[in-house]
């Protein structure tokens, strides 16, 4: 196939897949007319790479999975470099998660704290000012 219908059955555009062959993910085959030509082993790569770019992947992270779809492993994550990145991708995402929930406790004695001085109606501080009016929202 060629890269317009590669793109289209990949719901990508042909300039992304122009760029995954300059970072050499996607080979440069060319036909004698000078066509890229595709198959359905290059969909493959490139449905793998969208969707690890999906889970947060970033484009260099993909390659090992590509290189272990191009050695013939059909998944293209049971080889050694693929299971290093999802272990180092895990160890970031529980890092994020930590951090997020770290966020969370601090958001939410900020707000305890908050309501409780609003509920004491506490006379020390000026009216508050607020920007939106919930009363004409509803």
């Amino acid at each position: 196939m060629r890269i317009g219908e590669l793109a289209e059955r990949a719901g990508t555009t042909t300039r992304t897949l122009r760029y995954y062959e300059s970072r050499g993910l996607l080979p440069a085959r060319r036909a004698e007319n000078g066509y890229r030509t595709y198959d359905e082993g290059d969909l493959r790569l490139i449905q793998q790479i969208r969707t690890l770019q999906d889970f947060g992947f970033d484009l260099e992270e993909t390659r090992p999975f590509v290189d272990c779809l191009r050695a013939g492993h059909p998944a293209g994550d049971s080889c050694p470099a693929s299971l290093t990145v999802y272990r180092r991708k895990l160890g970031e995402l529980d890092a994020l998660i930590g951090r997020l929930q770290s966020i969370r406790v601090e958001v939410g004695a900020q707000l305890a704290r908050a309501e409780i001085e609003v509920s004491a109606g506490l006379p020390d501080g000026p009216e508050p000012r607020c920007e939106l009016n919930w009363e004409d929202e509803g």
